[in-house]
């Protein structure tokens, strides 16, 4: 390749004596910074431009370099979407308590499977095991990686080559395309499935059991709602059924919670104290959706069953680490104080804000954006409805206040998506959602103003180009 007369860099060594380099090394190391140099003036070689780049240019060039390298894939987000168990942003976040739980977890060896009293070996669900029996009135329980797990472990356990009857209208799809027909299969277990979408009766049930009867589930449809013309069979009366045949009955609630949330003006959700009243002998729900806790499955009822659950080999399989059963037992313990709880528990502090109290946040923040973002787009507070989220109460919003941000004229269709690119841009990115032509800024899950102002300092918008 021809070379630019003028393409004459400086020397590796030169650069690494930068102060940018020196910075670099003290960082990242020596090593890596001499690679990235290295990398850094291949790719000016093969720019094949004349060399105009000064020794300090270089190295500053450099340490952004690994800076960026150096910059964790997982990182802080700010949700202003509106929802609040949001699962593609991590659902649930944990209390102080959970996170003291976690580090000091982490800081040193623990009786994760360890009896200190008697100096023999443990075993890691006893951590978390008491308190579930205690706040739900369960026999026993057990613990796994998330709900998906719990309902596999279920169904392999006792539907292993055998039915596992089910309602077709329960029969969900959740996120990410996964479908209760594929984690059956997966379990082993064969699917019978009963009555139609809109509506199944006892005898549909009755009429299904068999020899090769594994279990009766019912699957609680907590990303849709069937209405109209309608009948589903009441828990009770598939306990006393599965009873008569000697059946397990199994409740999966999918999120799952431990307390009436209408005591703080949400709709009720079925407890997992209801469906044990209800007759359920094996419960399972998810511990960081409701519950507010780390991601975890959880299955509560009969000792007998737990016991069964418990020496299927799949269990070591799907068992949790220490840092959640920890963060799990943190958050437990919070529910012994109902009174307290949506002080201390942030999803359900999030979730009875009040409407004015993120209208005056609103009043405050949008002179602030409306000078970050500029006189081409129009800022307005506006009122929003929030929702709940990871498919928990989903005709439920809560009344909610934000902002929007519109083109303040004429402008194409993608100014707002790259309105929306900056504010992902900025160091901590503001994560909104698109309606109605503009970008709306939900306020219910902002803590940190300050986190958020200072995000602003950042920004680096566009303005939006007129149409001809």
């Amino acid at each position: 390749m021809n070379r630019p007369e003028r393409f004459r860099p400086p020397s590796v060594d030169a650069i690494l004596h930068s102060a940018g380099a020196m910075v670099a090394i003290e960082r990242h190391g020596r090593q890596a910074t001499t690679a990235a140099i290295r990398h850094l003036l291949e790719q000016l070689r093969d720019g094949g431009r004349p060399f105009t780049a000064s020794i300090e240019e270089l190295g500053r060039a450099t340490l952004d370099r690994l800076e960026e390298r150096a910059r964790p894939s997982q990182r802080p987000v700010i949700n202003l979407t509106g929802t609040v168990l949001h699962t593609n942003l991590g659902r649930a976040l944990l209390a102080e308590e959970a996170i003291e739980a976690v580090v000091t977890a982490m800081r040193a060896p623990t009786n994760l499977e360890y009896e200190i009293e008697a100096g023999s070996r443990g075993e890691r669900d006893a951590h978390v095991r008491g308190l579930i029996r205690e706040l739900t009135g369960a026999e026993d329980a057990l613990l796994v990686n998330n709900n998906a797990s719990a309902v596999l472990l279920v169904l392999n356990t006792f539907a292993k080559d055998r039915e596992a009857v089910v309602s077709r209208g329960e029969l969900i799809e959740i996120g990410g395309a996964f479908r209760m027909p594929d984690i059956m299969a997966r379990a082993g277990a064969i699917l019978r499935e009963i009555g139609t979408t809109n509506r199944t009766h006892l005898k549909d049930y009755a009429e299904a059991i068999g020899p090769q009867t594994g279990l009766l589930l019912k699957v609680h449809t907590s990303n849709y709602v069937v209405q109209g013309f309608t009948a589903e069979v009441a828990p009770e009366e598939l306990a006393k059924l599965a009873q008569a045949h000697g059946l397990p009955f199994v409740d999966d609630l999918g999120s799952g919670t431990l307390i009436d949330l209408a005591r703080w003006g949400l709709r009720h959700e079925k407890t997992v104290q209801d469906a044990l009243k209800g007759g359920a002998n094996l419960v399972t729900f998810s511990g960081d959706k409701l519950l507010g806790g780390p991601q975890a499955g959880i299955v509560a009822g009969r000792q007998d069953l737990i016991a069964k659950l418990a020496r299927n080999p799949l269990k070591r399989a799907l068992r949790l680490d220490k840092l959640r059963l920890a963060a799990l037992e943190a958050t437990l313990r919070l529910y012994r104080d109902p009174d307290r709880l949506a002080e201390r528990l942030p999803t359900l502090r999030l979730f009875t804000r009040t409407a004015e109290e993120l209208r005056a946040m609103a009043g405050r923040l949008r002179p602030r954006v409306a000078a970050a973002v500029g006189t081409a787009w129009a800022v307005e507070a506006v009122d929003c409805a929030s929702q709940i989220g990871s498919g928990a109460l989903p005709l439920e919003t809560l009344p909610s206040a934000g902002l929007a941000l519109r083109p303040a004229g004429k402008a194409a269709g993608s100014a707002v998506e790259k309105l929306a690119a900056a504010f992902r841009a900025v160091p901590v990115p503001m994560i909104g959602r698109i309606a109605q032509g503009a970008l709306i800024f939900d306020l219910r899950c902002l803590e940190d103003e300050a986190l958020f102002a200072a995000q602003l300092q950042a920004l680096k918008p566009e303005a939006p180009n007129a149409l001809a």
